[in-house]
């Protein structure tokens, strides 16, 4: 492993990981304790990119929903009337200028960066910076959070790479992506329907709750099914004492997807 811990180790740090120039590059991040800044961090990631590479990371605001385990925390020990008063103040989505801190301060450092995209929908959104960002986060359909209609679904057409830079598998969306594809093609009239929930969440104006429904999502099997990745597929180094690890979206949702299907019961 490569060992480093200051900013101006990065740019070789992110080159011998082999991230391609001109592609396109999902990054989930953690800099607390590294005692770095997130724009030196982001601009060595669009360095390492070049000019035609895109840069996309996760921009969601889970606590724009009554439905989330965000919002669950918020009002938890909270009164009737306490929490029907914080829900009358939940913020409507606006991809200009909904901050997104649950995400870490990389993530709200390019979605607040001048000329940054951002996709529309109000819970699972993405941001980038670069000339593909436009064209991978244009359509955002609120039914599906990070399905085959969404950018998620585009990154993996685009054969994006996914950086995760000193945290685990626990967190990479990608392989929601994969619970979206996990039933099989040729499996449809025999197995049941993936279950599905509805969610809410502000729209448009303050008090304006919207109802959708999509895939039940579950992450809590991500860091189980990430340790099985098979080690060919990963590319590995160590930032500020912490592991970064570089891969394919095809490869790695390939690989849940596979482990989804064979293990996860299939529910009606």
């Amino acid at each position: 492993m490569t060992r480093g811990s200051r900013t101006g180790e990065l740019p070789s740090l992110l080159g011998s990981l082999g991230i391609r120039r001109g592609g396109v590059l999902m990054v989930h991040a953690a800099l607390s304790g590294t005692g770095t800044a997130p724009g030196p961090v982001r601009d060595a990631l669009l360095d390492a990119l070049g000019r035609d590479g895109t840069l996309i990371v996760p921009a969601f605001t889970p606590e724009n929903s009554d439905t989330s385990r965000a919002y669950r925390t918020a009002v938890a020990g909270l009164s009737e009337k306490e929490a029907e008063r914080y829900r009358a103040t939940v913020q409507p989505f606006d991809p200009g200028s909904t901050g997104c801190p649950t995400m870490g301060a990389l993530a709200e450092c390019v979605r607040s960066t001048t000329g940054a995209v951002r996709s529309a929908h109000p819970q699972t959104s993405l941001a980038g910076l670069g000339p593909r960002a436009g064209e991978l986060l244009g359509r955002h359909p609120l039914s599906s959070h990070l399905g085959r209609l969404s950018p998620m679904g585009r990154l993996y057409a685009a054969d994006a790479q996914i950086l995760l830079l000193r945290v685990g598998f626990e967190v990479c969306s990608a392989f929601h992506y994969a619970e979206y594809l996990a039933r099989p093609l040729t499996d449809y009239l025999l197995r049941p329907r993936p279950a599905r929930r509805t969610y809410r969440c502000v729209m448009g104006r303050e008090g304006n709750w919207v109802e959708y429904r999509d895939l039940v999502l579950d992450d809590s099997d991500f860091g189980a099914i990430g340790a099985r990745l098979p080690g060919g597929l990963l590319r590995e180094a160590s930032w500020a004492s912490k592991k970064v690890t570089l891969c394919g979206i095809r490869d790695v949702v390939s690989h849940a997807r596979a482990e989804m299907t064979r293990y996860r019961q299939p529910l009606a």
